[in-house]
């Protein structure tokens, strides 16, 4: 299992910057973000000399690129807005594509129309699935021709907020792309260290063998998200769990400082 973080949690536009920040604190891997080259998340394009700079980088820092970031909001309630995400999210399928990067994260949408991650009470109608699923059919087609693995995350103001909800989609696609991201924070909003272990480890054995990238983001009992190793999730647990299921991929951290990335490294390689 590597250890990995965030490349957004460093400032900075350059990629040799921010990959050296990376090294530095203690990471072997990121989940890379084209905000990292002074580019928009969702660019309309990605110049040569940019895929250029991060490759160099890459070779320099010698830290690998286990994931990229590609989301928008799929179930947004404009449907001009989603076709211009759809469209940003080819340029990034064909950049991870370009860099060999295996896996293209995204956002399963809320018909919240200004946060896509912003809860809406009109989530959990029918239509918001469907809209959703229809984007995530013509991402799919995409992946499948430039060979990149699509992850979705459950996100509890979202549309898919379960590891069931994920399985759920997964069965409809019907494509091997579609993977779990699993973040053990994002399955609860408020929890006791005990209702948190048997709710993350119930995602955790529904989404075996679909698991492609774990996060380790922590959250405080009253809802509130923390730095890992700070709130309520039971790391040694969860890890304990993604290894009884034969998951052995890249362990990523988000939602902390700068400051604190080399300590939150030596705590989750502690528990590795």
């Amino acid at each position: 299992m590597q250890i990995g973080i965030f490349a957004k949690t460093f400032p900075g536009t350059e990629p040799l910057g921010v990959l050296s920040a990376v090294r530095d604190s203690g990471y072997a891997c990121v989940q890379f973000n084209l905000a990292c080259c002074g580019l928009p998340s969702m660019p309309d394009a990605v110049a040569e000399t940019t895929l250029a700079e991060i490759r160099t980088a890459v070779r320099a820092t010698g830290v690998s690129l286990a994931a990229l970031s590609g989301t928008y909001n799929m179930a947004h309630p404009d449907i001009s807005a989603r076709r211009t995400g759809m469209a940003q999210l080819a340029v990034v399928i064909e950049t991870a594509a370009a860099l060999s990067i295996p896996l293209v994260t995204l956002c399963t949408g809320t018909r919240d129309p200004n946060d896509q991650w912003a809860h809406h009470p009109d989530n959990g109608d029918p239509a918001a699935w469907a809209d959703m699923a229809a984007e995530m059919s013509k991402a799919l087609e995409l992946a499948e021709r430039h060979g990149v693995d699509l992850g979705i995350e459950p996100e509890q103001a979202n549309i898919v907020t379960s590891a069931k909800d994920a399985r759920r989609l997964i069965e409809e696609m019907g494509s091997r792309r579609l993977r779990i991201v699993l973040d053990p924070a994002n399955l609860f909003e408020q929890a006791t260290p005990e209702q948190a272990r048997v709710i993350v480890e119930k995602a955790v054995e529904t989404a075996a063998g679909h698991i492609a990238l774990a996060h380790a983001k922590d959250r405080h009992a009253d809802g509130r998200f923390a730095t890992a190793g700070q709130g309520v999730v039971d790391f040694p647990d969860f890890i304990a769990r993604l290894r009884a299921v034969g998951f052995d991929g890249p362990l990523v951290t988000h939602g902390l400082s700068a400051p604190e990335a080399r300590g939150v490294a030596a705590f989750l390689k502690g528990l590795i």
